[in-house]
């Protein structure tokens, strides 16, 4: 299932949320950051371009 950003943004800061999308994926790098082998090279939280993330675990 691949998660997209506006969805992640309405079910973790909620519908009335005014920042951007953008802060999904500073946070998204920080959880790399945590749990990654290699966060530049994710296995677990993977990018799905044009779409969101995906969890692989």
């Amino acid at each position: 299932i691949v998660l997209s950003r506006d969805l992640i943004l309405e079910r973790v800061w909620g519908w009335d949320y005014v920042g951007g999308s953008r802060t999904v994926d500073v946070h998204v790098r920080w959880l790399r950051e945590k749990i990654e082998p290699n966060p530049a090279d994710p296995v677990r939280i993977v990018t799905v371009r044009g779409a969101g993330y995906r969890f692989e675990g």
